[in-house]
């Protein structure tokens, strides 16, 4: 399992529509501070999750849903997922899973993957430190966005706007 000093706990804030190019990211934010890891993702995987985080059942299990059935029928427990690293743009995670004698199995796959089974099973995400120091951003809040706007019409004049 990964080392917990270099870990960040995150929550998953939703799976969202990057624009202008219309490609699906999941975005995570760090539990204790202000940054966010956006992550892309495929069309079918942000779904999987999407449907899950609104409680949407479908009438056949999914594949998530699958990964969890068999880990439950093999008496094993998902421990957490850590977004682990990024290699040549491409993020990578790893399923920590315990089995029944309390052996500890590292299970590497896609974040989008170990996401969609970590809204399942309601384990903890977290990401490296690594992986938040070059790939996280901070976001201004819309609370924060809302105040500034605010600030700015409180302190502008019509005769600012030189409309001819």
């Amino acid at each position: 399992m990964e080392n917990k000093d270099e870990l960040i706990k995150m929550q998953l804030e939703g799976v969202r529509m990057e624009y202008p190019s219309q490609k699906p990211i999941i975005l995570l934010k760090e539990e204790a501070g202000d940054r966010f890891l956006p992550i892309w993702v495929g069309a079918f995987e942000a779904s999987a999750i999407a449907l899950e985080l609104v409680h949407f059942k479908t009438p056949r299990p999914m594949t998530h849903d699958l990964i969890i059935s068999i880990l439950a029928g093999l008496n094993v427990k998902v421990d957490s997922i850590v977004v682990s690293v990024i290699i040549n743009d491409t993020f990578y995670a790893v399923l920590n899973l315990i089995n029944e004698i309390g052996q500890e199995i590292a299970i590497d796959l896609r974040p989008s993957d170990a996401i969609a089974v970590a809204v399942r099973c309601k384990c903890p995400i977290f990401a490296s430190l690594i992986v938040i120091e070059s790939a996280g951003l901070k976001i201004a809040s819309i609370e924060e966005e809302v105040e500034k706007f605010k600030d700015f019409l409180d302190h502008t004049n019509p005769e600012d706007f030189d409309i001819k």
